[in-house]
């Protein structure tokens, strides 16, 4: 069987990326409902989509260190 081109991991991640997309289009909805929890809420899907998203990567950086 071959291994598809992304992994689950890249998946999640842009499913939580494109969650955090559509809750910027109704953040003064949520502003109005719930507060400050809305931009935590919104902070917490960025930033664990982004590391789902980083964590696929299974090629090793060209950048020295």
């Amino acid at each position: 069987m071959q291994k598809g081109k992304h992994s689950l991991n890249f998946w999640i991640g842009n499913g939580l990326l494109g969650l955090a997309l559509i809750g910027l289009f109704f953040l003064n909805r949520l502003w109005e409902m719930i507060g400050v929890w809305a931009m935590v809420l919104w902070m917490a899907l960025a930033g664990i989509g982004m590391y789902f998203l980083m964590s696929d990567k299974d090629t090793p950086s060209s950048f020295p260190d």
